[in-house]
């Protein structure tokens, strides 16, 4: 049975504690055990726990409001409740003014704890991931994954099969733009979608190239106070904030050689231990990792680790590149242009010359998916018809490539007449060199000549991640 969460007890009645952990862990929960509260606090913040259930009269030693103000001085950040044979009003003002998260009277029913313990656990998860999330972006639109060409049917059943399995650690390669992340949004719904409670079970991206290498391990795996300088209070890493959930690692092959070394501990033992800390937590999560790069290649080179890449790929799906499935290009547009026509409140575009078409069918996309939705996306907000002509697509599109080199090497930008936003121009020139620099950021940065923050600050505010 995979662990639930870590629930510490607190109690000086140890009968008491020892009937509700068994009861605990037969639900799934890992347990720890105190009746003394001397010298408690520090136990507890080391072992770190999901929740703490903490009685308040504790005979010798520190009472448990005691215990539960030291607690909030070291800004803990799990639930605590609170247990009493006081049913007075007075105890539970205090106890709730103190910081805890909800109050029980003994004696207990022990049905009555679960319940309230899994009621703060999803709340608390639920809030990690949403200040986790407030600092990041994600550019998918919704999370089907479109395409009826053999290659990407034969994918979505190798796909399903792996998620109806419950396989935890899943490889997807192919090409940037190619809808890796979606993929990974599928086998999570594939997973998970059954769940009543669905709408609460994480899913969290993280792309490893696109924070900087002094943050990228502490985003991972945490950090307990006092871990380092600005280390002013514990925090979850992703692989906690995702239990119960979806871990996506997006261009894995770009991690750093001593990151990789502990990711494949993670992947084996199922284990994390946060920097500066003293306890390995299990965790219960899937971990989808994906990446742009040939990883066999990077492995003959000795920019990955072999033993990693042997135990990710025990389980890999290749998404194909949209000129191999052409077949599925016209059915992508026609969903881009309704998908972005409903977002702009646009009138939308029905149909398709037969010129545009053969355009479409033809250009060789070498940004994959998110180049034609970006192309479309412009399509429909910039374009006042409801047909989608030639006249309409980009010049290179247009296999009007000499023109499309001259302007490229004059840098000569087409006013429309209409007129257009500044905005629409800086977003353009940045996914041009996105797609020019096959997503790397740090070249895209040069191309345009500016800071390494100001083009991630501007590539995240236009969603083109």
């Amino acid at each position: 049975m995979q662990t639930k969460a870590r629930i510490f007890l607190l109690d000086d009645d140890e009968l008491i504690i020892s009937m509700l952990a068994r009861s605990l862990r037969k639900d799934g929960y890992e347990t720890h055990l105190l009746s003394a509260s001397t010298g408690a606090v520090e136990t507890i913040c080391d072992w770190q726990p999901d929740a703490l259930l903490l009685d308040i009269d504790m005979g010798e030693g520190p009472n448990g409001l005691e215990v539960l103000q030291m607690l909030q001085e070291a800004e803990v950040s799990f639930p605590v409740i609170m247990l009493t044979a006081d049913d007075s009003a007075e105890s539970a003002i205090k106890a709730m003014r103190f910081g805890a998260a909800d109050y029980l009277n003994k004696p207990f029913n022990v049905e009555e704890v679960k319940i309230v313990l899994e009621k703060l656990l999803a709340s608390s998860r639920l809030k990690n991931e949403v200040q986790y999330l407030k600092g990041s972006t994600t550019a998918t639109l919704g999370r089907t994954f479109i395409g009826e060409s053999q290659a990407i049917q034969k994918l979505l059943t190798n796909a399903q099969k792996i998620a109806s399995a419950g396989v935890q650690s899943i490889l997807i390669t192919g090409k940037s733009g190619t809808g890796k992340e979606v993929l990974a949004r599928n086998i999570h719904y594939w997973q998970f979608g059954s769940q009543n409670n669905f709408e609460s079970v994480p899913y969290i991206a993280i792309n490893c190239t696109a924070l900087p290498e002094s943050l990228i391990e502490g985003e991972l795996f945490g950090h307990v106070k006092g871990a380092f300088t600005d280390a002013k209070s514990d925090k979850k890493g992703v692989f906690e904030l995702a239990q119960g959930g979806t871990l996506l690692l997006d261009e894995i092959g770009d991690m750093r050689p001593e990151l990789q070394s502990k990711l494949l501990r993670v992947l084996e033992e199922r284990t994390v231990r946060r920097i500066g800390g003293k306890v390995d937590l299990p965790i219960n999560i899937n971990i989808i990792s994906s990446t742009n790069r040939d990883l066999k290649r990077a492995v003959e080179k000795g920019d990955f680790r072999e033993d990693l890449y042997y135990r990710l790929n025990s389980f890999s799906l290749h998404i194909p590149d949209l000129k191999e499935r052409d077949d599925d290009v016209l059915i992508l547009t026609k969903h881009f242009l309704k998908t972005f026509a409903s977002k702009y409140g646009r009138p939308a575009i029905e149909k398709i010359s037969k010129e545009a078409t053969t355009l479409l069918k033809e250009y060789p996309w070498p940004g994959n998916v998110r180049e034609l939705r970006n192309v479309i996306e412009r399509c429909v907000v910039m374009e006042d018809t409801d047909v989608l002509s030639a006249d309409n697509l980009p010049l290179e599109i247009g296999g009007r490539d000499k023109l499309a080199g001259e302007r490229r090497k004059n840098f000569q930008i087409i006013l429309p007449e209409n007129g257009v936003s500044l905005e629409e121009v800086e977003k353009e020139l940045i996914r041009l060199a996105l797609e020019r620099c096959d997503n790397n950021m740090t070249q895209g940065a040069k191309l345009l000549k500016v800071s390494y923050d100001t083009f991630r600050y501007q590539v995240k505010k236009y969603n083109l991640t």
